[in-house]
């Protein structure tokens, strides 16, 4: 391939809670039918990218070395054979900017039968290929991507900034995937969404574009919960003033007239919080986790399930409907939300482990690692 370097520099996973290693990795010289070579321009972190750092329990296995990273973007620099391209049959150029989803076989029952890919019987995801073995490049920290022949491909509108555009390649996605699980919202409906980080945050601007008369967010910092107000929520609720899940609730149905919110949205990923969100729903609300990934166990009593005739809804990852619907969904409402909120600060991709440290702490929102062409 012409103009393709033989490495490109990568931030290494080479072991749980340790530094991550900045070297350079083979860059293929040869693509898979399919497949494309991306240069990577911005690639934000994820908090499931700092539990994989971690090595939390359910999150990860003992591989190494490998690349972080599956929320980025970039523009194409080379093209695989029958490639040309995007999802939507728009032609695909080099230098095209793209988003693109994991790899979906598009054979098994769940991709064609059940119309769900991200249940996908046998899913390429990024993030857990070794940085030693062909393709090489299968985590978003790196200067170069690989996109295989199975994953979506969609382009990145002009007004959208690289940064946003891989936000929406997982936080906006996954939201728009869950709304759509969640079905109708309007001005009859409270809501309550426990979390305010980029997933909240993201959650709470699609909330105020779809019509709850309150939008109740519960979380902190105090700058994320600002940024909430900003973007639509009616009422906020900082942990650190009301740290009781008990008073909360009760700060929560004194604004819903006694009954409790219609639809709670979980995000925050935080154990506690499905116990917390089960009891303040209203009879015959519903319920939409989308932050639950631990394997930790959380009392519950299936007959208040019965009792109180509420719909537990899980979401989990996107299709590739989902990723462009996040990019449209930025470009369209530019003027209405303040974006560039949720872009904590920008760091060299030397500046990989502060960053990771920072989200540790929460004092970043969501911060991005820039490779020289972001715009």
């Amino acid at each position: 391939m012409a103009n393709i370097p033989a490495t490109c520099r990568a931030a290494l996973l080479v072991g749980h809670q340790q530094p991550m290693d900045v070297a350079e990795v083979p860059i293929p010289q040869e693509l898979e039918p399919g497949a494309l070579l991306v240069r990577n321009t911005a690639a934000t972190i994820c908090a499931s990218d700092v539990h994989l750092w971690e090595g939390e329990s359910g999150s990860s296995t003992d591989l190494f070395p490998r690349i972080l990273g599956h929320e980025m973007t970039g523009r194409v620099a080379a093209i695989g054979e029958g490639a040309e391209r995007d999802s939507l049959g728009e032609p695909l150029r080099i230098g095209d900017r793209i988003i693109w989803t994991h790899g979906f076989c598009g054979q098994c029952t769940n991709c064609v039968i059940e119309h769900e890919q991200t249940l996908c019987d046998d899913r390429r995801g990024y993030m857990r290929g070794l940085a030693t073995e062909y393709p090489y490049l299968t985590g978003g920290f790196a200067e170069y991507g690989y996109v295989y022949p199975s994953s979506g491909r969609v382009k990145v509108p002009d007004i959208v900034p690289d940064e946003l555009a891989s936000a929406a390649a997982c936080a906006l996605r996954t939201v728009v995937h869950g709304f759509d699980r969640l079905g109708r919202l309007d001005d009859r409906h409270a809501l309550v969404i426990q979390g305010s980080g980029p997933l909240g945050l993201f959650s709470t601007a699609v909330a105020a574009r779809s019509g709850p008369s309150k939008i109740i967010v519960i979380g902190g910092p105090a700058a994320r919960l600002e940024v909430a107000r900003r973007w639509g929520a009616t009422h906020t609720i900082d942990i650190a003033d009301i740290p009781a899940a008990a008073d909360r609730e009760a700060q929560i149905r004194e604004w819903t007239d006694g009954r409790g919110p219609d639809v709670v949205i979980e995000v925050s990923g935080v154990v506690a919080a499905f116990p917390e969100g089960f009891s303040m729903i209203r009879r015959g609300g519903r319920y939409l986790i989308i932050g639950q990934l631990h394997n930790e166990e959380v009392p519950i009593r299936p007959g208040e399930v019965t009792r109180k005739h509420v719909r537990i809804i899980g979401s989990i990852s996107a299709s590739v409907a989902h990723y462009h619907r996040a990019l449209q969904f930025i470009a369209h409402n530019w003027e209405r939300f303040t974006w560039m909120d949720m872009i904590s600060n920008r760091y060299p991709i030397e500046g990989i482990n502060e960053a990771m440290v920072r989200m540790q702490s929460w004092d970043e929102i969501k911060p991005a690692i820039i490779f020289g062409d972001s715009r």
